[in-house]
């Protein structure tokens, strides 16, 4: 992919997207702190179970 392709890609992108209004914010916003606690917990429970048996 040269230069110009990429410029163009680019410019193609920035036409179709759009800023996202509050609700939309706020959803994308749960879903991403939702990811977060997820593997946060999921992250937790290994190392706590690894302490137990390796600890």
């Amino acid at each position: 992919m040269g230069f110009s392709e990429f410029l163009r890609s680019a410019k193609a992108i920035f036409r179709i997207t759009h800023k996202s209004d509050r609700e939309e914010f706020g959803l994308y916003l749960k879903l991403v702190l939702l990811g977060i606690a997820v593997v946060g917990t999921i992250g937790f429970f290994i190392k706590l179970v690894g302490n137990l048996f390796f600890g």
